[in-house]
């Protein structure tokens, strides 16, 4: 039996449906956010479909692995303490789930070669933390759909 994260989401079986739940969870997030923040997030991921084609998903299928490990002890933590509810779970933890998967975005913006999506990155860096915060919940609730 799976014990941990990695080894229950990162399946071969699992692995084209998680990457496209992942993009519809992006698209999600996107289409329900409204601002001048918003704006920026949007025009950043208007830049990587465009400038990029294909990036997106390989961009996804890259970060899956590593968001996956910085998630992992969160994980081992919540199924520890018997919760319920694992988007429950890392939106109370909202500011440290946010700066540990913003890790992995802000290491490969450092090593990209492409210019135009480090520049859209570093744009909306900044606000990043609060948008993924917003999406914890339903991260939770995507992870646990793999899990159940």
């Amino acid at each position: 039996m799976p014990v941990t994260l990695h080894e229950v989401l990162l399946t071969e079986q699992n692995w084209t449906p998680l990457v496209a739940d992942c993009q519809g969870l992006v698209e999600q997030q996107l289409s329900s956010h409204t601002g001048i923040s918003a704006t920026g997030i949007k025009v950043a991921y208007k830049a990587m479909t465009s400038f990029a084609p294909g990036y997106y998903q390989s961009a996804i299928e890259a970060m899956l692995p590593e968001m996956t490990a910085q998630l992992e002890p969160f994980w081992a933590d919540f199924t520890g303490s018997g919760g319920s509810s694992f988007g429950d779970y890392l939106a109370k933890r909202g500011n440290e789930v946010s700066e540990a998967l913003l890790s992995v975005t802000d290491t490969m913006a450092a090593t990209s070669s492409k210019a135009v999506l480090v520049k859209a990155y570093g744009a909306v860096r900044g606000n990043a933390a609060k948008h993924i915060e917003s999406a914890l919940p339903n991260l939770g609730d995507l992870v646990q759909k793999y899990v159940r």
